[in-house]
């Protein structure tokens, strides 16, 4: 009877270790450092479980032999065309409340002293669309200041969506068009 008993307790111990071992995927129950490493799929997991944080542009975690960056869209790319003071890439922005736009943009992005904006969510449906206004002379190669107010015309179905900077395109040539997107979630 004893050894029943003990044979009962034995396999429950291991049924127990083997979770926590191998079957563990929320943090709770992460007890070894490998376990942690091994459950790290993207920057947002890396954070999450406490990795650190690199203090470059874009931000970098590394766990163990793996790195994620944060995602800024294609923010570096275009960095000597448009800039974008506000949002910032991976800002949340309230459902329904208008979105204020602002940053710099060198005077060919514009036409007429704008250039279109677009809000999506994660699966595309548009939620605000609006025009980007300079706030100087834009017939300049340099930096010119713009501002936008953009409007929710949508309901977000995801947590997560982008902005689209579109430069201005009279010419409707496919070879001139150009766009900053900027990733955001939704709260």
């Amino acid at each position: 009877m004893n050894s029943k008993i003990l044979l009962g307790i034995v396999a429950l111990g291991i049924v127990v270790v083997g979770f926590f071992l191998f079957a563990c995927e929320d943090d709770w129950c992460m007890v070894f450092a490998w376990q942690k490493v091994q459950a790290v799929n993207t920057f947002d997991d890396c954070v999450r479980l406490g990795f650190p944080v690199s203090e470059s542009y874009p931000p970098q975690c590394h766990a163990g032999s793996k790195s994620f960056a944060k995602d800024v869209g294609n923010e570096i790319d275009k960095i000597d065309l448009i800039r974008i003071n506000w949002p910032r890439p991976g800002s949340a922005i309230k459902k329904g409340v208008p979105l204020l736009v602002k940053g710099e943009a060198r005077g060919n992005w514009f036409f007429e002293a704008s250039f279109p904006i677009v809000l999506k969510d994660g699966n595309g449906a548009v939620l605000a669309e609006g025009v980007a206004q300079a706030e100087g002379e834009w017939m300049t190669t340099q930096f010119v200041p713009y501002v936008a107010t953009l409007a929710f015309s949508g309901t977000p179905t995801t947590n997560n969506g982008t902005l689209t900077l579109h430069k201005d395109n009279p010419s409707g040539m496919p070879e001139h068009d150009d766009a900053l997107v900027i990733p955001l979630t939704f709260e």
